[in-house]
């Protein structure tokens, strides 16, 4: 009996997450928990078990969408707390129906919920969520109140929770020479499921990146996708090749983070100035880039212009980027949606087929 009762270290190891993170999940909802009369914490074991059975192996679907539910003063704390969590896509309300909503549709892979000021719909919107089996992995946490962390706090445990539970490096090349996402692992897994590796040019991804070379007069524009040992050029304009190792890839940075990344002298950067891009050939001298992101919220890329000179980009450039590449990431949720509208119009036809013949 006692082997069925953990204590928060317990279930943290379990879980393979921080004692701080089993904290907020219990805290959250996510994990049911009672008090002992001196007061620490204890879940049962089979509770642990099956929030583990959701997250490891990771799931088919997964997500890197985090929800956070605040009043509208203090949103912008929550996402500028969240902002260096560059594995995550960060969606913010101030209206608890909307919020559920948006929950309810999309599956987040973590909603925070602000309980600073006790706000009662904010508080009947967590228990409801805690006690829904249909958000399956969707992590709970709230936030605000005794023993709970503050915004500032939640980036490791949002990291914690987003992460692989397996070594994403063993699915990539040998010791990579760039640092790789939490989520490394779930991120191959979209880009994977998105089918765009391998498929032949379209149109709609050509206009943008030609008009990304002409909006920044650079002589070579790309939509690149980033596999686990390659850099595939979904479109590219001005560039000959059709893909390069991925330890060439610039983009490595850029999907890390939500905004544009400008390297203004690739020669001076100590991260790529031995890259045989720059080192050798092509000496390409100056990259900016944007990410292109799934509706899980998954980088699958980017958007990004490159050029042989060294570069200052000013910021209606900056935004001309930005923007083509949040085109581009309609493009890919278009894409997907289509997708799946025939497959399952087709099953439909299937399933007529087969009572037209009985």
């Amino acid at each position: 009996m006692p082997n069925d009762i953990l204590t928060t270290a317990q279930a943290a190891k379990l879980l393979g997450i921080s004692v701080r993170t089993a904290q907020l999940l219990i805290e959250g909802g996510s994990l049911t928990s009672w008090k002992t009369p001196g007061g620490h914490r204890r879940v049962y074991r089979a509770d642990v078990e099956a929030l583990v059975s959701g997250t490891n192996p990771t799931p088919a679907f997964s997500s890197a969408l985090v929800i956070v539910v605040a009043s509208r003063a203090r949103l912008d704390r929550y996402e500028e707390a969240l902002r260096g969590v560059g594995e995550a896509l960060v969606d913010g309300y101030d209206d608890v129906h909307a919020a559920a909503f948006a929950i309810g549709s999309r599956l987040p892979a973590v909603v925070v919920v602000d309980l600073e000021d006790g706000d009662a719909e904010r508080v009947a919107l967590r228990r409801s969520l805690a006690a829904n089996p249909a958000l399956g992995s969707t992590h709970i946490l709230a936030v605000g109140g005794p023993g709970l962390a503050s915004p500032e706090l939640l980036p490791d445990a949002v990291r914690d929770l987003l992460r692989d539970r397996t070594d994403p490096s063993g699915t990539t090349d040998p010791a990579p020479p760039y640092a790789l996402a939490a989520n490394e692992n779930q991120r191959l897994a979209a880009l994977d499921r998105s089918g765009l590796v391998g498929s032949p040019p379209e149109e709609a991804f050509d206009r943008l990146t030609w008009l990304a070379g002409r909006c920044l007069s650079t002589p070579i524009a790309l939509l690149t996708l980033l596999t686990p040992t390659h850099q595939v050029f979904k479109s590219r304009q001005g560039l000959g090749m059709a893909e390069t190792p991925r330890s060439w890839a610039f983009c490595n940075r850029t999907i890390l983070q939500k905004d544009v990344v400008s390297i203004e002298n690739l020669a001076l950067d100590p991260e790529f100035n031995v890259n045989p891009a720059v080192a050798g050939g092509p000496a390409f001298r100056f990259y900016a880039g944007a990410p292109v992101v799934d509706a899980d919220g998954f980088a699958l890329g980017s958007l990004c212009v490159i050029d042989h000179e060294p570069r200052t980009l000013d910021e209606e450039q900056r935004r001309c980027l930005r923007d083509l590449a949040a085109l581009a990431s309609t493009e890919v949720r278009l894409r997907d949606t289509n997708r799946r509208l025939r497959w399952a119009l087709e099953a439909l036809n299937r399933q007529q087929s087969r009572a037209d013949r009985t």
